[in-house]
């Protein structure tokens, strides 16, 4: 058997077995550069080529070879065989024993294995009239999905081979406990019901998996186990049930049984079945462990006919495919958490990406930014970006642009740079104030700001002359004004100040004015604590008459109504000038005095408070 084959290409097999039997050692495998690269690889060794009883073939071949005739999807699934040396090889797909993994599995889990070793026999029955004649835990494997497969097929027969002396030969073998006590009786029997064999060890291997399982777990699980003793295991042959029977059993009925059935079998379905079915199944599903339905139906929920199913991708997709958060009020929640999703979806979704179909394209890519997140940045960067880059080269104008829209969710997680290439540039400036532009970099967001004195800018007349319009946007030549702006903005309003406050002044207190008029503009300046806007407001006071100081009138006019206060106060100010003044520790200026009259005390502000360090006219300049 498998002599004129060779082995696998790229086929790397680990040194270390996972299962030792009295016929093979089990090894995990895998095949470099092929998507579904994992595989299992049994190995007999030389000693075990002359087995006793067995002869030619082995056991091992023999499996080999009823593996590859009897195609079931809970039957093992046979890959390859070949002969190398003195040792026979045989690949399946990937799977572990069930003995391995029985303590993690749970109720429904077992449940739903049964049920699929069930159809397994049942297959073998009624379509290849064989018996397999060893059914136990280590015949049975559990795929990657976490289904349970049959294997262990080198003891099957044909119903027309099944004799007492075969039985006999092989009896050594065999599971022990799954031996009927009154199967050499059957076997002579010339009315023998040829699935008593399997039927008998059926029910041992129900008790073996179910022992130690909680009888509420699964609907009908107490009924189940007493119907396995007293049915299944009875030695009277008028009492024996048919295994089909089974099937119709509360165990095996149950809702999520349904719902695995149906999807099992969703290619017999009609439409009407199908719509009446796709429109319930979600909240249906909500009722059982999200890690079970992940597992056992993931791969149905994801197959082909239930994505093109106008029903399932209105009622079922959105909801499988967008993760679980952690937010309960929000509406709408997916059926799986983020790990489970990552665990048990992401790996189907990944090979999907990879399908050259347009209608299942267009639903991995319209559902896209439900599960992008979930994704890891490797996985988005090397299998699905170029697959999508794949999709803006097709003649279908649709399908490009529902790639490009997804190419966009791509760009925040990846950056652009990897999403669309390289030889890019700052082709465009920040043309927002600089105020708004300090804002940002520091962290403040503007829009959730109440506090006035954060967001008022003392108002600037347009350059095009549109004083009325609010400003939001400059372009580029008008921030480089600015500048100039805020210079003629500082002088008017320091002159402003300068003519209020000495107004004020000399109508209260006529001492005030008895002092140098130069003095008094100095002490004004230096209030500013600014030099820098010193200067600026120095330079563009040419003549004192603009002050309009002269023109003011005196409290006091009992006696001299037409006496001037400034007769001996004519400032010579040379333009070319410019005036140092040393910075200086906070004193009391004319802005700090106190006006008394006979009444009332008033303080008197400057007027500009802390808004006008925020102008910073030197450091004006364009983010470019």
């Amino acid at each position: 058997m498998g002599n004129g084959q060779s082995a696998l290409k790229g086929l790397e097999i680990e040194e270390k077995a996972i299962e030792i039997t009295d016929f093979w050692t089990h090894h995990c495998a895998n095949i470099d550069g092929s998507n579904n690269g994992n595989l299992s690889v049994f190995i007999s060794e030389p000693s075990l080529h002359s087995t006793p009883g067995f002869g030619k073939p082995t056991p091992l071949e023999k499996n080999a070879k009823n593996l590859m005739l009897h195609r079931h999807p809970n039957i093992l699934k046979y890959i390859s065989s070949w002969s190398k040396g003195s040792k026979f090889f045989l690949t399946t797909e990937e799977v572990k024993p069930l003995v391995k993994v029985i303590g993690t599995e749970t109720t429904l889990q077992i449940c739903i294995g049964l049920h699929n070793i069930l159809c397994a026999l049942l297959f073998l029955h009624e379509k290849a009239l064989s018996s397999h004649n060893n059914i136990c835990s280590s015949s049975i494997y559990v795929a990657a999905d976490g289904s349970w497969k049959l294997g262990g097929l080198e003891h099957l027969c044909q119903f027309s081979e099944m004799s007492l002396a075969y039985f006999r030969k092989i009896k050594t073998y065999r599971y022990e406990k799954a031996i009927s006590p009154i199967e050499d009786e059957l076997l002579n029997n010339i009315s023998l019901d040829p699935i008593v064999i399997d039927r008998y060890a059926f029910g041992v291997l129900a008790e073996d998996v179910l022992r130690l399982k909680n009888d509420d777990d699964v609907p009908g699980l107490k009924e189940f186990k007493e119907f396995c003793k007293q049915e299944l295991k009875t030695s009277d042959t008028s009492l024996m049930v048919t295994l089909s029977s089974l099937l119709n059993h509360s165990f095996f009925s149950h809702d999520f049984m349904k719902i695995h059935a149906f999807l099992t079998e969703l290619p017999l379905k009609t439409e009407i079945e199908k719509k009446e079915f796709f429109l319930n199944i979600a909240e249906k599903l909500e009722r059982f462990p999200e890690k079970i339905v992940a597992e056992q139906l993931g791969k149905l929920l994801l197959s082909r006919l239930v994505l093109l199913d106008p029903t399932a991708q209105a009622k079922l997709l959105p909801f499988i495919l967008k993760p679980k958060t952690n937010q309960d009020d929000i509406k709408d929640q997916g059926l799986f958490t983020v790990q489970t999703f990552k665990e048990h979806l992401i790996p189907k979704l990944l090979q999907m990406f990879c399908v050259r179909d347009a209608s299942i394209r267009l639903i991995l890519l319209s559902h896209l930014n439900l599960f992008i997140n979930v994704f890891e940045k490797e996985e988005l960067k090397t299998l699905v970006l170029p697959e999508l880059l794949v999709g803006i080269k097709d003649t279908d104008d649709y399908l490009v642009s529902t790639t490009l829209h997804a190419l966009a969710d791509l760009v925040p997680i990846l950056g652009s740079t990897i999403v669309i290439g390289g030889n890019r540039g700052k082709l465009f400036a920040d043309g927002r104030p600089m105020k708004i532009q300090r804002h940002k970099k520091s962290g403040i967001n503007l829009n959730r700001i109440t506090d006035s004195s954060m967001l008022s800018l003392p108002e600037r007349p347009s350059p095009d002359g549109g004083e009325d319009k609010e400003e939001i946007n400059f372009s580029y030549t008008e921030e480089e004004n600015w500048s100039d702006w805020e210079t003629q903005e500082i002088e008017n309003n320091e002159i402003k100040n300068l003519e209020f406050i000495i107004n004020r002044n000399k109508e209260t207190n006529e001492n005030i004015y008895q002092s140098n008029e130069t003095e008094i503009i100095d002490k004004t300046l230096k209030s500013t604590n600014i030099e820098k806007k010193c200067k600026y407001l120095k330079n563009s006071i040419s003549d004192i008459n603009e002050l309009d100081i002269k023109n003011s009138k005196s409290i006091n006019n009992d006696n001299n109504d037409d006496f001037d206060f400034f007769t001996d106060m004519e400032p010579v100010i040379q333009k070319p000038q410019i005036i140092q003044i040393d910075k200086v520790v906070e004193k009391k200026t004319i802005f700090d005095v106190k006006l008394t009259n006979s009444n009332s005390t008033i303080e008197e502000d400057n007027g500009w408070g802390d808004d006008l360090n925020d102008w910073d006219i030197d450091n004006v300049e364009l983010k470019e």
